[in-house]
């Protein structure tokens, strides 16, 4: 039997106890305060105290300030485990945080009480992002009961406020510490797709907008007394369809491989049908390929925001929800990349590739920051959706994955 089947067994092996640990972090839900919840401090400790009991070489906690949270910050947890090379160091990535359950009349149960069924875990978080955070701890824990040293350090990053912003999260650690180098090897399974073959190397750039447009109310049976907002916001939502002709270029690193900009929230005007608004509000949001900077898009869009104002008479201003350049691509030919493709296909038996996505995930901070990180999971994609479910046999075989690059990195 060689070495890897060892830890493979193990971690089937451990298949019980990565259910018992998801469900007792779904009792904890790790909300952010500015979605109403007491952010990750109760998660978080009960992570550390698991960690201490793996008596990992490093362990630190760095607490990001939060007076909006109960505890006064935002727990960030480090751990390393030494390996035959102490060079370099393969880093998981997860966040501890969830996002709330929402309509609790959608799901079957009570999301932050777990439940097995038919092979699955369901409730808050348990895909996004437990079951790679489970994932990352119990291969290390295999390595541990086989006595079997990794070939580098492998590192265990846990981080706060991943669903809103990351400011008090990863941004914060890397602006904290140096624990992480331009040679080490950085994994964040918070992307995929449910065959397994999506390794996320590139993303687009990211703008969300606010449209706030300006008219006159007045009564709906005297129209020519007032200018109305709503229908002039109307014709903006449409003429901002042009943006797709104007930034028309392809990219097939991505899926989709263009530029997309889609009218989303609305916010409600009058409250009454026979009133003629005098003002409107709606967002924008926009994915850009790389190519595209966010000031031209800006500048297009402030040309057709002129337009309507002249031909309806409103004034008509927007401003930034979001703002997310896109990040310089990780390499497709990264030593990520490929210790990644050769983990999944021995593990899952699929030639994985690496992509693009629409999507922003944290991984651009590290690439911001110098670090050619890739996004990789086995996912069903159900976060944020009521009845989040993990596969248990994803669970186990992402550990699997894990473990075969500690075993193989270079």
């Amino acid at each position: 039997m060689t070495k890897f089947n060892q830890i493979a067994r193990r971690i089937d092996h451990f298949r019980d106890e990565m259910i018992d640990l998801q469900i007792k972090l779904c009792s904890i839900p790790a909300i952010a305060p500015s979605s109403g919840g007491e952010g990750e401090a109760r998660k978080g400790e009960v992570l550390l105290e698991f960690l201490k009991k793996m008596n990992p070489d490093e362990l630190d906690l760095i607490k990001a300030p939060d007076l909006d949270a109960p505890s006064g910050y935002r727990p960030n947890i480090l751990a390393r485990f030494r390996g035959r090379n102490p060079s370099k160091t393969v880093w998981i990535m997860t966040h501890m945080d969830v996002v709330p359950a929402g309509d609790l009349a959608q799901w079957e149960g009570d999301p932050f009480k777990a439940w097995v069924k038919e092979g699955r875990i369901y409730g808050r978080g348990v895909e996004d992002n437990q079951q790679d955070l489970v994932a990352s701890l119990y291969a290390v824990k295999a390595f541990q009961a086989e006595k079997i040293l990794p070939a580098l350090n492998v590192g265990i990053v846990l981080v706060a406020d991943e669903e809103t912003g990351s400011r008090k999260g990863i941004q914060y650690v890397l602006g904290q510490t140096k624990a992480f180098g331009k040679a080490d090897l950085i994994i964040v399974p918070d992307a995929g797709n449910k065959e397994g073959t999506l390794i996320e190397v590139a993303e687009k750039g990211i703008l969300w907008l606010k449209f706030r447009t300006i008219g006159r109310q007045a009564h709906a049976s005297t129209p020519q007394k007032g200018i109305n907002s709503f229908k002039a916001a109307s014709y903006l939502v449409a003429e901002l369809d042009s943006l797709y002709q104007v930034f028309r270029d392809h990219d097939s690193l991505f899926e989709p491989p263009i530029s997309t900009f889609e009218p989303t929230k609305k916010e409600p005007n009058v409250p009454n049908i026979n009133t003629i608004p005098g003002e409107d509000v709606f967002y924008l949001d926009c994915r850009l390929l790389p190519k595209f900077s966010i000031e031209e898009v800006e500048a297009q869009i402030r040309k057709i925001a002129r337009r309507i104002e002249n031909r309806f008479g409103v004034q008509v201003s927007f401003e930034e929800q979001q703002r997310a350049p896109a990040a310089p691509p990780t390499p497709v030919d990264a030593p990520v990349v490929g210790i990644l493709q050769a983990a999944i296909k021995e593990v899952y038996k699929v030639e994985a590739k690496p992509r693009g996505i629409g999507g922003g995930t944290v991984a651009a901070l590290f690439r911001r920051a110098g670090f050619p990180a890739a996004c990789w999971s086995k996912t069903d994609e159900t976060a944020h959706q009521p009845n989040e479910y993990c596969w248990i046999d994803h669970m186990t075989g992402d550990a699997k994955v894990f473990a075969h690059i500690f075993m193989h990195a270079e």
